[in-house]
């Protein structure tokens, strides 16, 4: 798994915030309270969800899936499951590498789900052997958990306290999957012995549900009910769920923790604003309201459709989401540290807008699906998979019929998209620099022609422990001077929920769309400025106008415009940049050569961090522009016009 992609603890620089503003929305807890869930709760010997035999695979999967899934388990049948060096797990805290110790334990559970599917659909028995010896490898482990999550011990970082297990992310994906391998091939686990199907309700009991009794973690807000809660919370949630409902056979227990469940997806939802976005960035999108999804898909199955929220005017906007902000192929307008391509699962896409009743979404499934095929993953959000494989007759079977949307606006996290002629599109946001995987990057703005990148966010890197400590905003990728804002008397802008945006306003009509805000509180006081007052308006003719109307305190004696860009880039004529994209399409940038010069430079990307931005955009050369103010000045209007040419 790529680290970059792992949502480490944000709570520890941006996270969970006992005065953000939630909503008391309460959907699952107004849906049905604790008595009627005992009610209505499948018991654990009848919740049969999915096909316990190759027979019944067989009549759900075509044969294409099911010898993918076969060939799969085989390429995992030989060689032992290693054991995990107390040397790679003291990576992390001695040198902030997390990715051995995650390429060791995350290849395990990977390895191990491939020979339960392969055992499964296949059922001849001969997968079993090494199916034993994964869980069994796993369960003799200390720590279940990822390596840089260890400081939630008591005991704090550098290996794991066997008296202390805790609760993180990967530690609950691990129960879920030795839950499944307990469904799937529990009675073939008895033949070998009945003690492997008790040592795993064991080793998910204290790692799991007993911590889960009385946890107050920081990601649970501490305890803190009126805490905003980010992607831990239904990412955590949709593998407890799993696991309780599979393993927990005593039955006020498991209706106990089934409603905790409920009451944390219910705290998430609960942060999150009316218009349902992720102000994570879509990236995250699939770790926060797809496991929402997760979640909802398990209490649905569970209490026979008695519980089911899918209908509420939050859910459907946190679906429709993914594709507000999707651009173009697979690319999506990125914020924060989400990366500018993400493959979401067409399947789960499809059925999010099938139990909303979003027609658009379900077409987007759709056509991913036509576009990417189904992809399957062995990496997280087991039970996802599992229901995405109930719903591959059906979308292999549906047309693709899909229209990008041509406008978008989020209020809530103040996020602007608009689809203009000539291939051009346009993203810019407002908001705040205090959200969880935060960037300084208030008033930000990013242009793609033809689908292919012209202006962009360049995204976040690999996480490594400086990603989230101190450190954080000494990584150039997570400052406004390497996004497309202004550096003002040699200041960049802040992090912390009072640095942002005022003055927010947005307007469309059928000519086009036009967000306004001012950017001053932004930046620290040092920066001495009066107003930043910046338009980005997009008209659907195919044009875009950025206008900063700007006031300083005494004078700007120095300001660069920056611009990012991975595409070609030409500036040798005054007043104009002539970006290319990889298709050889251009897009123009028109500035004033009066009050402007111009220099780029490629940026190097040596350290451990950049490996991931060298990924994120295949290798190509990213490239910041600099427009430096040629004399100083008090108040000004500056302009840049961008045209596809």
């Amino acid at each position: 798994m790529k680290s970059l992609l792992i949502s480490i603890l944000a709570f520890l620089l941006l996270g969970p915030s006992a005065n953000a503003q939630l909503t008391p929305r309460n959907l699952l807890e107004k849906e049905m309270d604790l008595a009627g869930l005992q009610r209505v709760l499948v018991s654990q010997a009848a919740w049969k969800p999915f096909p316990q035999s190759a027979v019944g695979w067989a009549k759900i999967l075509p044969d294409s899936i099911r010898a993918i899934l076969i060939k799969n388990g085989e390429a995992c049948l030989q060689g032992p499951f290693p054991n995990v060096p107390a040397t790679v797990t003291l990576d992390f805290f001695r040198n902030g590498n997390r990715t051995r110790y995650e390429n060791l334990v995350f290849g395990k559970r990977n390895r191990l789900w491939a020979l339960v599917l392969a055992e499964s659909v296949e059922g001849r028995g001969r997968f079993l052997d090494a199916i034993l010896d994964g869980i069994w490898s796993i369960s003799e482990e200390t720590f279940w958990g990822a390596s840089a999550h260890l400081f939630l011990q008591k005991g704090g970082k550098g290996l794991p306290d066997a008296d202390n297990p805790v609760v993180d992310l990967f530690a609950a994906e691990t129960a879920a999957n030795l839950a499944w391998a307990d469904y799937f091939i529990g009675p073939e686990l008895d033949s070998i012995s009945p003690l492997v199907r008790g040592r795993i309700y064991y080793e998910v009991n204290r790692r799991i549900f007993v911590p889960m009794e009385t946890a107050k973690y920081d990601w649970l807000g501490a305890g803190n009910r009126e805490a905003k809660l980010n992607n831990w919370a239904p990412w955590i949630m949709s593998n407890y769920l799993t696991a309780v409902l599979l393993l927990e056979k005593e039955g006020n227990k498991r209706t106990q923790y089934v409603y905790r469940a409920m009451q944390v997806t219910d705290q998430y939802l609960n942060g999150l604003g009316d218009d349902g976005a992720c102000e994570e960035g879509p990236t995250y999108w699939a770790y926060g309201p797809g496991c929402v999804l997760d979640v909802l898909d398990l209490l649905q199955s569970a209490t026979n459709g008695r519980i089911n929220i899918f209908h509420a005017d939050i859910v459907r906007n946190m679906a429709a989401y993914i594709y507000r902000v999707h651009i173009g192929g697979n690319y999506f307008v990125n914020i924060g540290d989400a990366h500018p391509e993400m493959a979401p699962e067409p399947c789960m896409i499809r059925r999010f807008g099938a139990e909303t009743g979003d027609t658009v979404m379900r077409g987007f499934g759709n056509w991913l699906y036509a576009g990417n095929g189904y992809a399957i993953s062995q990496q997280f959000h087991r039970t996802r998979e599992l229901f995405d494989f109930m719903d591959i007759h059906d979308i292999r079977a549906t047309p693709a019929v899909f229209t990008d949307i041509g406008d978008a606006w989020l209020p809530d996290v103040q996020l602007m998209v608009s689809r203009l002629a000539h291939g051009l599109f346009v993203a810019a946001h407002a908001g705040n620099n205090g959200k969880s995987h935060n960037h300084n990057d208030v008033g930000d703005f990013i242009v793609y022609v033809d689908g292919q990148p012209v202006i962009v966010d360049v995204g976040s890197g690999t996480y490594t422990a400086r990603t989230f400590s101190k450190d954080r905003y000494r990584l150039w990728f997570n400052t406004s001077a390497f996004h497309n804002l202004p550096t003002v008397n040699g200041q960049q802008q802040q992090e912390g929920l009072a640095y942002g945006a005022s003055q927010v306003s947005y307007r469309a009509d059928r000519r086009g769309a036009r967000l306004t805000m001012n950017l001053a509180k932004a930046y620290p006081a040092s920066a001495g400025v009066s107003a930043w007052n910046r338009s980005i308006l997009a008209e659907k003719a195919g044009k875009i106008t950025i206008t900063d109307n700007c006031q300083a305190d005494s004078v700007f004696s120095s300001l660069t415009q920056n611009i990012m860009t991975v595409g070609a880039v030409d500036i040798t004529v005054p007043g104009l940049i002539v970006f290319a994209t990889d298709r050889g399409k251009k897009v123009q940038l028109h500035y004033d050569a009066r009050v402007w010069s111009v220099q780029s430079e490629e940026m190097q990307l040596t350290t451990p961090e950049e490996e991931g931005l060298k990924e994120s955009w295949h290798h190509r050369t990213i490239t910041r522009i600099r427009l430096d103010l040629k004399s100083p000045v008090r108040v000004a209007v500056f302009q840049y016009t961008i045209v596809a040419k």
